[in-house]
């Protein structure tokens, strides 16, 4: 096998050939989004072929961190057909090499790998994800609410009579000033224990993916927003990609409230399904404080492939794994 370097106007072009659908992260909106944010940089894009056989394309971004590059490829490659462990292998070996011989400092690649292959590592850092909720959008509003889990369906109906929250599609208003829509998110993360990323990411990726492609929902109660969604589309499918919602006991009938305004909203804009990102599994047992509340609005559970790393630099690679050890050992 073979990796070859393709411009974007290649890239797309041979998606669009071999009648692939690009995830949002895949597309040239994303990579414009990835550059304004400190230490990323657009790499490229490549075709991975057996022989005269494109089995599958990818773009990445150059991740500076730490003082080392890696490349990351989210959602990629996007292949054309499913390949076997020993493809897979022989055309990530392929893919290695190309990036070896193309840019000497990058020290390994991350993407998304079906098979666990001895070519490549669990990451190094973040946490991945090989099972998501997907709800299907198609006949109408009537048969989303229909297809749902019974709580799922349940809670949904409670909302509807119980909460005050009105719902609407604010992405004009969030495109204009997201303040508002980032103090909940600031909320959030003080609640559940994480860092948000700073305003300026969900401002960069509203401007750069644009409203064909990325749409704000929010829930509010006497004209305050409570909850408020992030979602893109690529093509037919939509995906939550950001969500944040205030504390108090309005919020978790108003998220699912919201929910299911998204559904109905994105069904009407054409969006034949709906992912609700990822959620925990045997291999990755860390994600399952989401599974109750994402599976209620689906009783489709998908399996997708999990990012991996493809180390290119062996030794600086293993380093870093030793640098870690340490680290995870310091911290308990």
């Amino acid at each position: 096998m073979q990796a070859r370097e393709l411009t974007f106007d290649q890239f797309e072009a041979e998606a669009d050939r071999l009648g692939l659908e690009l995830p949002i992260e895949q597309t040239r909106g994303w990579s414009d989004y990835e550059e304004t944010v400190p230490g990323r940089t657009f790499w490229g894009c490549v075709a991975i072929a057996d022989g005269d056989e494109t089995l599958g394309v990818a773009a990445f971004t150059d991740y500076e961190t730490h003082g080392y590059h890696y490349l990351r490829s989210h959602h990629g490659p996007v292949w054309v057909r499913e390949l076997t462990e020993d493809e897979e292998r022989e055309a990530l070996v392929a893919l290695r090499d190309f990036v070896s011989e193309r840019d000497r400092k990058v020290v390994f690649v991350r993407l998304a790998v079906e098979h666990e292959l001895d070519v490549t590592h669990a990451t190094l850092s973040m946490m991945p994800y090989d099972t998501t909720v997907v709800i299907d959008l198609t006949g109408g509003d009537e048969q989303i609410l229909a297809r749902m889990k019974g709580r799922g369906r349940r809670d949904v109906r409670k909302a509807m009579r119980e909460t005050p929250a009105t719902y609407a599609d604010e992405t004009d208003l969030a495109s204009k000033s997201f303040s508002e829509y980032y103090d909940v998110m600031r909320e959030t993360s003080e609640r559940d224990g994480f860092v948000p990323a700073p305003i300026e990411d969900y401002e960069n990726t509203l401007r750069c993916l644009g409203p064909e492609h990325c749409r704000v929902f929010a829930g509010r109660v006497d004209g305050r927003v409570i909850t408020w969604t992030m979602a893109t589309i690529s093509g037919r499918h939509a995906v939550r990609y950001y969500g944040a919602s205030r504390s108090g006991k309005q919020r978790a009938l108003a998220t699912d409230g919201l929910i299911y305004f998204e559904c109905c909203t994105l069904g009407r804009m054409g969006c034949v399904d709906y992912d609700q990102m990822g959620i925990g599994s045997e291999a990755f047992p860390d994600l399952m404080t989401l599974n109750t509340f994402k599976t209620k609005f689906s009783k489709e559970v998908r399996h997708v492939a999990p990012d991996r790393d493809l180390p290119v630099r062996e030794r600086y690679y293993k380093s870093l794994l030793a640098g870690k050890k340490v680290l995870d050992k310091i911290r308990g």
